[in-house]
């Protein structure tokens, strides 16, 4: 009987460890009226200069391109 006791509490740590980021994310989310991570911005509104880059590139190609199909 000893060693159904010790495995129940082994079980026991194992699944507190297991689900213990669970439950600290759940802690967090309702500490802050729904904002675990404060306040974020959402995806895509703030400034990058790889985005500002990518899309420099895009425009000079769509230009490259309106350029070569308008002398042909």
């Amino acid at each position: 009987m000893g060693e159904v006791s010790e495995l129940f509490l082994v079980m026991i740590v194992i699944a507190a460890a297991a689900f213990a980021p669970l439950g600290y994310f759940i802690y967090k989310y309702t500490q802050e009226n729904g904002k675990p991570f404060g306040e974020t911005e959402p995806h895509g509104d703030s400034p990058s200069k790889i985005n500002d880059l990518a899309e420099n590139v895009i425009h000079f190609l769509k230009e490259l391109w309106a350029g070569k199909s308008q002398s042909s």
